[in-house]
């Protein structure tokens, strides 16, 4: 497997995995990108006229903030609050902040501690521009900055020492809601080949507007997203991954009501990968979207900075509605979300797309249905890490069947060239993994993927057949409903239901209140160094 250079950390796919492109029509494709990136330009406009209590809170961590109050409150939370009680966030948290910890000779954290112990009021300073105030809270947040970079850096190194697992990538998923016993689970994983380690949230986390402190221990259906967790879990796969001699990659879940935080705290902890989609928590979460829209901005700009490969929830809207009727959809939200990811400063090699092999398996042609949806994403994104999902909707308790599509499903990777494989696991519908469960899993995939690994480029697909004339099919699908997104504008579209058959009401859902828009002067010390940041890496990696 080639070697990342030395701003990227994903590796391009090498030369002869997967089989050769689609042969599609420049035109629409052309004409599918650029009517993405018009419904991207009006969502980017609304996200930077807009900040959000989360967005905020970002600020603060950023600048040094940490730890939470008597009663597990996040100060980040309680702050933030005490400023919109004082009616002083529209110009944003730091001016307010830095002007309250220099009045009264504090510093970063013990001025969060006395606005959370309710010693200290927030207000906007006299002077809307003060040289020396912001200057403190730049240098505060180029503290925070330092230390993501300095990760990008220390993942950059291991790679260049230890190397990667070879594309397909092996996900698997450890979902114990014990932090210490997914810390067993993963290393056996790693031991048995997974080369990325995904912990699934506990259940409903995404609903919470702060971010829990601390390792847990009884989070439900999987493991509470914490700073503290990523750390532990993040060590444990250093550990193996040096035993082992391979970098083992981290995944978690940037998605929810605090999804720049959990961004953040990400990249400060050197997460690899993150899933990281508005359109996922808004269809499937009922998060609203002004929020969540302005929430992903940020979040993805700093998954930027950090190098970390974002996934998108494609796949999920399969799960709603019909795989076969609603493909044109999975192929037009990818487009959009590329475009969406493209403003952030997001690289092409950290766009793990998702899509999903989730036909009904009795369905007549049904593989050459999947070939083709695959193969179609694979042929529009060439240089992306795409992420695979394995079916899901149809598996059922029959674990014999389970593992034929799970096989089936690990084909079709390794025909079409997809980057990330999340391996299905036989027991899908019965209960989250055990140990063995993903020993059987990775088991298979490594026997089809070593021997499919070069089927692909010795095949060709007929431009007459039905692979391709039904993937053309799926993109001209594509390419109407991205000319009526146009026309309507993403949140309309969201409202009228255009994808997984779900309608959102733009004022409706979870979070409203916490969007606000920025006032004239709004004040970040993060905008600017990620701005510089980001550049200089496009620079170097155009170079």
């Amino acid at each position: 497997m080639p070697s990342p250079s030395p701003i990227s950390t994903f590796a391009p796919a090498p030369p002869g995995f997967g089989c050769p492109p689609l042969e599609l029509d420049a035109a629409t494709v052309a004409r599918c990108r650029q009517l993405a990136r018009s419904v991207a330009a009006e969502v980017t406009t609304f996200s930077q006229r807009h900040s959000t209590v989360a967005t905020e809170r970002t600020v603060l961590r950023l600048c040094g903030v940490t730890g939470a109050d008597a009663e597990g409150v996040p100060l980040v939370n309680r702050v933030v609050e005490a400023a919109r009680a004082t009616d002083c966030l529209h110009g944003g948290i730091a001016r307010p902040f830095f002007a309250a910890a220099r009045a009264n000779g504090l510093s970063v954290q013990a001025c969060a501690e006395a606005v959370a112990a309710g010693k200290l009021e927030l207000r906007a300073p006299a002077a809307a521009s003060d040289p020396a105030l912001q200057a403190a809270a730049v240098a505060a947040a180029d503290r925070g900055l330092d230390r993501i970079l300095a990760q990008r850096a220390e993942r950059t190194r291991l790679l260049a020492t230890l190397g990667s697992g070879a594309q397909p990538l092996c996900y698997v998923i450890v979902a114990t809601g014990n932090i210490f016993e997914d810390v067993v689970q993963a290393r056996v994983a790693a031991r048995q080949g997974a080369d990325v380690i995904a912990v699934i949230r506990s259940t409903g986390q995404s609903l919470l507007d702060y971010v829990p402190e601390g390792t847990t221990t009884e989070g439900y259906g999987g493991t509470y997203a914490t700073g503290a967790n990523f750390a532990l879990m993040r060590r444990a796969l250093d550990e193996v991954g040096a035993e082992l001699g391979r970098y083992i990659r981290l995944c978690n879940y940037a998605s929810g009501l605090c999804m720049p935080e959990i961004a953040c705290l990400g990249g400060q902890e050197r997460l690899d990968m993150m899933l990281n989609d508005a359109l996922y928590g808004i269809l499937f979460r009922d998060i609203n979207m002004q929020r969540t829209l302005c929430d992903q901005r940020t979040s993805r700009r700093l998954s930027a900075l950090a190098g970390i490969v974002i996934n998108t929830g494609e796949d999920n809207y399969l799960t709603t509605a019909d795989a076969v009727d609603a493909a044109h959809t999975v192929v037009a939200s990818t487009l959009v979300n590329e475009a969406l990811a493209r403003d952030c400063g997001l690289q092409t090699w950290q766009l793990g797309l998702g899509h999903a092999m989730e036909i009904d398996p009795l369905r007549p042609d049904a593989l050459q249905l999947e070939i083709a949806h695959a193969l179609l994403v694979r042929t529009l994104f060439p240089g992306a890490p795409l992420k695979y999902m394995p079916p899901t909707k149809h598996m059922t308790g029959n674990v014999l069947r389970g593992h034929v599509q799970d096989a089936l499903f690990n084909l079709v990777t390794v025909l079409t060239g997809q980057g990330i494989c999340l391996l299905g696991m036989a027991t899908e519908a019965m209960h989250t993994p055990h140990i063995h469960d993903r020993y059987w899993a990775l088991e298979s995939a490594r026997m089809i993927f070593g021997g499919g690994r070069g089927l692909g480029s010795e095949l060709l697909v007929r431009n007459e057949g039905e692979i391709a004339g039904r993937a053309r099919q799926v993109l001209d699908e594509a390419l109407a409903l991205l000319e009526r997104l146009a026309r309507t504008g993403l949140m309309a579209g969201l409202a009228q239901g255009l994808f997984a058959d779900i309608a959102r009401d733009p004022k409706g859902g979870r979070g409203l209140d916490g969007v606000f828009e920025r006032a004239g002067d709004y004040f970040d010390p993060t905008e600017a160094r990620i701005d510089r940041e980001l550049q200089r890496l496009a620079a170097a990696e155009a170079a």
